[in-house]
């Protein structure tokens, strides 16, 4: 019964709802879209309960804070890097995370390309495009990401399997669509030019103010933190 759920339950249960809906409004399946838990500062009780109510993509900014949660919790869960990542950093993010969201410039991917042929393994990543041109934010321009693109698709040890943006922040979501356009309409121009290995299956863009406008415009992959877990201490 529904009296008996928990908070998390409960939130969890919103959001599919709300997905559900704005997938229907533009014609998709609910199920081509993946809910990431963003467990930054989220206490190890609290993503158990997410977990068991059935969110199986965690999302992590930190390096030290990942290595823990990964070392308590396991690799049952897909663990996914969001934050910026320095390129010092690659070692440890290769052997962590199945898929990494801010590649956003050349020596970062070479440096991963190097540590995951290390490793024997390949790692599967995200380019990051900074849709709002914010000087604040990471990522690849628009006009610079095809190029980014073709660069890093030549590297063995990577495979791109999309696109990341987060777009500037507004108090009405729907100022958020534009940005998802943008990144939508970028992903059909990489598709359209048929790089050799890259893929173009993921677009990961919507967060908790927004998501349903990000499913609307095409995300699969949405980041949710505060609507899950509630507000960060």
């Amino acid at each position: 019964m529904v009296e008996s759920m928990s908070k998390i339950e409960k939130n969890i249960a919103r959001i599919r709802g709300i997905i559900a809906e704005a997938a229907a409004k533009s014609g998709r399946d609910a199920g081509d879209v993946k809910i990431m838990g963003v467990t930054k500062t989220v206490d190890d009780e609290r993503i158990m309960e997410a977990i068991d109510s059935g969110i199986t993509i965690m999302g992590e900014n930190y390096i030290q804070e990942a290595k823990r949660k990964i070392e308590t919790m396991g690799h049952d869960l897909e663990w996914h890097m969001i934050g910026h990542l320095q390129s010092n950093k690659a070692k440890y993010a290769v052997r962590l995370f199945d898929m990494i969201h801010s590649v956003d410039r050349l020596g970062l991917a070479k440096e991963l390309d190097k540590r995951a042929k290390g490793s024997g393994s390949v790692i599967k990543v995200l380019i990051e495009v900074n849709t709002g041109g914010e000087e604040t934010k990471s990522g690849v321009s628009q006009e610079e990401a095809i190029d980014l693109v073709r660069a890093v698709s030549l590297l063995d040890n990577i495979s791109i399997q999309g696109l990341m943006t987060m777009p500037p922040w507004f108090d009405n979501p729907e100022g958020a669509r534009p940005y998802f356009v943008k990144l939508r309409d970028l992903k059909n121009r990489i598709v359209d030019e048929a790089i050799e290995g890259v893929e173009m299956g993921e677009i990961s863009m919507g967060m908790s103010d927004d998501y349903g406008v990000a499913v609307e415009e095409g995300a699969t992959i949405v980041r949710i933190g505060r609507a899950i877990f509630g507000e960060r201490k």
